[in-house]
């Protein structure tokens, strides 16, 4: 019988695959039939959910999984900015032969994927790659902290139609790796800064789209100006 814990892992795990689709309805009825578990746990597991920014609760209607607004698509790119530029900084000095071999490992698991695997296999390995680096780097607390916001980035690249290419994101992969195994830190930091740039800029029409019609529905419902007395 799965815990909350394991159950809101899972939940995780299936919006880094996409699987998940932001809005997509999470019945509580349906997700304890899945476990084999009472809706109770799965109310817990859902809360747990909401807590890290995943899931909302609609009055009268149960919960959702979250569209992030146009601001919290900025601020999720943002942190991953901040957390992974700083754990790459941080590494310096550190023994990585160790990381370096599973980080190749890695990739080429990634390459399989991408060349033969299902979509949501593909996609996971991918957005795993940023939690394989943290756990290889020996960051545990950010590796679950990059695991979160990976996820959140994978519903914004799914809410706003990335147009950013699989192959892309494995080659980008590699070659921060090949700048760790050559210990040049300061290009592995500017490729990892390009990469999330990259993963970001896919977004960048829709993403515009979404704030030209927010512009255009607050400018139509403007008040009229008053009119003159004549």
């Amino acid at each position: 019988m799965a815990s909350q814990t394991e159950i809101a892992q899972r939940v995780v795990e299936a919006i880094l695959a996409q699987k998940l689709k932001p809005g997509e309805r999470l019945g509580e009825q349906e997700l304890g039939d899945h476990f084999g578990v009472s809706r109770t746990l799965v109310r817990e597991a859902l809360m747990q959910l909401q807590a890290r920014g995943f899931v909302e609760v609609r009055s009268r209607k149960g919960w959702y999984v979250v569209e992030p607004s146009v601001e919290q698509a900025r601020d999720a790119f943002a942190a991953r900015r901040a957390v992974e530029i700083g754990m790459l900084r941080q590494s310096e000095g550190r023994p990585l032969q160790q990381a370096i071999k599973r980080l190749k490992a890695h990739v080429s698991d990634e390459k399989r994927a991408v060349d033969g695997a299902d979509a949501a296999t593909r996609a996971f390995v991918l957005a795993d790659f940023h939690v394989c680096l943290a756990e290889c780097l020996g960051h545990q607390l950010l590796a679950d902290m990059l695991r979160d916001l990976t996820a959140r980035t994978t519903l914004v690249s799914t809410l706003y139609q990335s147009t950013h290419d699989a192959r892309e994101s494995c080659a980008d992969h590699g070659r921060i790796v090949a700048a760790l195994e050559k210990g040049d830190l300061p290009r592995a930091e500017a490729l990892m800064l390009a990469h999330i740039g990259s993963v970001e800029a896919a977004l960048g029409e829709s993403i515009a789209d979404q704030v030209d019609a927010r512009e255009r529905l607050r400018s139509t419902l403007a008040p009229l100006a008053a009119r003159s007395d004549r």
